[in-house]
C-alpha cells in the first residue's frame, strides 16, 4: 500500500446526548455510552499516512478509504459499512470529475469519512450535527444522502432548462451558437450520469443493510433520496436523448441552408450560362459579325442578353425552382 502526505484539513466532532464539541482528529473513539464520532478528513494528493499509522481502521476500510479511484458504492463489511458517494463540490476547481468523492466507514458509534475535495454538503451536514439534529450513524448518512441528493436536482434540472431554450431558439441564424451549448449540455449529462446512476444503487443497497445502527427512519431518508437519484438519472438519459435529436436536427438544417446555397448558385450559374455564349461569340475577334458597324448594334446585344436571362428566370419559376 502506498504511502503520502497525510491530511490538510478535517474535524472531529463528538455527539453525547444533546451536547456536541469538537474534538481532536484521530482521538479515541467513544465507547458504547460516551456517545458518537464523526471525524471527516480531506487528503492531500498524497495517499494518507496519517490514517496508514492509526491501527483501528480495517486494511481493507483503508484501502477504500483513500483511493485514489472510486466509483458510488456500499458495502457492509462485518457490523460496519463502506459508503462511497459522489456530490458537488465546495469550489469549482477544474478538476476532471464534475462530482467529488466522499467515502465514509460507518461502524457502531462512529463515522469516519474522507474525501480529497471540500464537498458542498459536508459543511451543512456538520453544521446539523453540531445543533444536535444527529445523534448515530444512520442520521448521518441519510444526512448526507440527502443534502448531496437535493443539491444535485437543481443542477440536472438546469440542463433540461438549457435544452429547452436551445429547442426555442433553433434558427438558421443561430446553429453554430446552438451546436457548442447542445454540445456542452450532452457532455455534461454524461458526466453527471456517471456517477448519479451508481449513487442511486449505492443508496438502495445501504437502505437494505442489516444493521442496528440504520433505523426505519434512517432507511426511508435514504430511499428518498435514493429515488430522487433515480429520477435525475432518468433525466439525464433523456437529456442525452433530446441532446443528440438537436443536433441531428441542427445537421438537417445546415444541409438545408447548404443545399439552398447551392441551388442558388446553380440558378444564376444557369443564367449566366446562355448569356456567357452570346457574348462569347460576338466577342471573337473575326470578321464577318452581323452589325458590327450600327449604332444601336451593343444596346441590341444587351437587350438579347436581357431577354434571353428573363426567359431562364421564368422557367426557373415556373418548375419552382426558386423557393415556396
Amino acid at each position: 500500500m502506498n504511502s503520502g502526505e497525510g491530511t490538510r484539513s478535517g474535524f472531529a466532532l463528538l455527539a453525547s446526548g444533546s451536547a456536541v464539541r469538537e474534538v481532536a482528529p484521530g482521538g479515541p473513539r467513544p465507547d458504547k455510552d460516551g456517545g458518537f464520532l464523526w471525524e471527516h478528513i480531506e487528503l492531500t494528493n498524497g495517499e494518507g499516512r496519517a490514517l496508514e499509522q492509526r491501527g483501528d481502521i480495517p486494511e481493507v476500510v483503508l484501502s477504500a478509504l483513500i483511493a485514489s479511484e472510486t466509483r458510488p458504492r456500499c458495502e457492509q463489511i462485518g457490523s460496519g459499512a463502506i459508503i462511497n458517494l459522489r456530490g458537488p463540490a465546495l469550489e469549482e476547481d477544474g478538476g476532471d470529475d464534475r462530482l467529488v468523492s466522499i467515502r465514509a466507514w460507518a461502524d457502531g458509534n462512529r463515522v469516519l469519512s474522507v474525501s480529497r475535495r471540500s464537498l458542498e454538503a459536508t459543511e451543512s451536514v456538520a453544521a446539523a450535527m453540531r445543533s444536535g439534529q444527529l445523534t448515530d450513524p444512520g442520521d448521518l448518512v441519510s444526512a448526507l444522502a440527502q443534502r448531496i441528493s437535493s443539491e444535485l436536482d437543481p443542477v440536472i434540472a438546469n440542463l433540461g432548462d438549457a435544452l429547452d431554450d436551445c429547442e426555442t431558439e433553433m434558427q438558421a441564424e443561430n446553429i453554430y451558437q446552438l451546436r457548442g451549448r447542445i454540445a456542452r449540455s450532452r457532455s455534461d449529462a454524461i458526466a453527471f450520469r456517471r456517477f448519479i446512476a451508481p449513487n442511486r444503487d449505492a443508496l438502495v443497497a445501504l437502505a437494505q443493510l442489516k444493521t442496528d445502527w440504520l433505523s426505519e427512519e434512517d432507511r426511508l431518508h435514504i430511499r428518498e433520496a435514493a429515488d430522487r437519484f433515480a429520477r435525475m438519472a432518468e433525466e439525464l438519459e433523456a437529456i442525452r436523448e433530446r441532446a443528440a435529436l438537436l443536433h441531428e436536427q441542427l445537421t438537417d438544417l445546415r444541409a438545408e441552408i447548404l443545399e439552398q446555397r447551392s441551388l442558388l448558385i446553380a440558378v444564376v450559374a444557369f443564367i449566366f450560362l446562355p448569356l456567357t455564349f452570346i457574348t462569347g461569340l460576338l466577342g471573337m475577334n473575326v470578321g464577318g459579325i452581323p452589325f458590327a458597324q450600327e449604332s444601336w448594334a451593343f444596346w441590341g446585344v444587351v437587350a438579347v442578353c436581357v431577354a434571353v436571362g428573363l426567359v431562364v428566370l421564368a422557367w426557373f419559376r415556373m418548375r419552382h425552382w426558386l423557393g415556396a
